[in-house]
């Protein structure tokens, strides 16, 4: 009889020649645990998504009540079901008012077909404007606006009228015309290594978007949810988009995305032609009642200030090992050893310090720490004395 990882590379498709390969039996709180019992330390949080960790009780009693009651009905738009417009309604509470209308999708790179989509029909224009460095999916539209052509050039032809700019460069907002669609950004570029914003680079892309009746696109799928020390960074940058798209950490650990507009603009999907963006999984109950209850617990336990004090934590018991910078606010950083040679022994062999790490798509010098928002002081300490046995190891 095969074993089960051997099932696993005959049978699922992979995506890359080298996958970790760890039977994980079970997770809670801010550990995994394997086949045989060992722990690791999730400071990737399944890349910024479980970031009120593993199996919190109040999300597994959401996902448990709600299952009871009903899963799916009908294709997204058409039956009134309580978890989608409760949770819909909430995130509207949250957000400036000109961001009321969720329209609830299955993933990150759908909600930004979505938004794309949109941003064309609403404007009657072509252009998407996009980073250098971006990355905001893998399908194919997603695809043709990422800021990286090692992950784009075997997939061509892609979708046409989009322009590349440098993020925070001052140039950027004059690549902005009356033939632009929209501008599709990360307020903190997440898989260029914790690229922040610098000065009023957000606010001048917003400027010129106005001057020029294009659309300004917020992907927060990664930054979305309290990551950064602030629920959504469009609050802490104080910019509002015309389009914000969130992910990951939407659905409390389940499978849901978002694109959220205002009523006007997200109408537009709705006539010539009707049925503009469908989606049959979309805002399913069960995600949207999970991802209710893992906002709730954000909300209610303050975790959004923790994740700055926890940054300062991480920091402090950081000092003194071979590390030349900690880029990044709150619970996504990115971190540079002295020598970046180290980087894929120390992802590698993180599992057998007890840890799970990860890369950065577009940054070879650093690798990320975005554990979820409630690691506790305790786990943060026991991370980092793992981190620095690791890095004596590997240096």
């Amino acid at each position: 009889m095969p074993s089960l990882r051997q099932l696993f590379l005959d049978h699922l498709g992979q995506t890359s020649p080298t996958p970790l390969m760890l039977q994980i039996e079970r997770a809670e709180g801010s550990f995994l645990y394997d086949s045989d019992g060992k722990d690791y330390i999730d400071l990737i949080s399944g890349v910024s998504v479980s970031s009120t960790g593993h199996c919190h009780p109040a999300v597994v009693a959401a996902v448990q009540e709600q299952a009871a009651r009903y899963m799916h009905l009908m294709v997204y738009g058409e039956v009134v079901q309580s978890p989608q417009v409760r949770y819909a309604e909430r995130l509207a509470s949250l957000l400036p008012p000109s961001l009321r209308s969720v329209f609830f999708v299955n993933s990150g790179s759908e909600a930004i077909e979505g938004a794309l989509k949109l941003s064309r029909r609403h404007t009657g224009r072509n252009e998407i404007i996009y980073f250098r460095n971006a990355y905001h999916g893998s399908t194919t539209g997603a695809l043709s606006v990422q800021g990286s052509e090692t992950y784009r050039n075997a997939f061509r032809p892609l979708m046409p009228s989009t322009t590349m700019a440098e993020f925070n460069s001052p140039d950027a907002p004059a690549k902005v015309s009356q033939s632009t669609a929209a501008v599709i950004v990360e307020p903190v570029q997440a898989e260029a290594g914790v690229i922040e914003p610098a000065g009023s680079f957000l606010a001048d892309l917003r400027h010129a978007c106005d001057r020029n009746g294009a659309m300004l696109i917020f992907d927060e799928v990664q930054t979305g949810f309290g990551r950064t020390g602030s629920l959504f960074s469009l609050i802490k940058y104080n910019v509002i988009p015309d389009i914000l798209v969130l992910a990951k950490a939407l659905g409390g650990g389940m499978p849901l995305g978002a694109f959220i507009a205002s009523r006007e603009i997200m109408s537009s999907l709705a006539h010539d032609p009707v049925l503009g963006h469908i989606t049959t999984f979309g805002g399913h109950p069960v995600c949207c009642a999970a991802g209710m209850a893992s906002l709730e617990v954000i909300l209610n336990g303050n975790l959004t200030q923790m994740a700055v004090e926890k940054e300062h934590l991480f920091r402090e018991e950081l000092e003194g090992m071979p590390i030349r910078e900690i880029r990044g606010q709150g619970l996504l950083l990115a971190v540079v050893p002295d020598d970046k040679k180290l980087i894929p022994a120390i992802v590698a062999r993180a599992p057998e310090y007890g840890l799970m790490l990860d890369y950065f798509l577009f940054c070879d010098e650093a690798f990320r720490i975005a554990p979820p928002l409630t690691i506790s002081t305790d786990e943060i300490r026991l991370a980092c004395q793992r981190l620095r046995e690791l890095i004596k190891a590997v240096s």
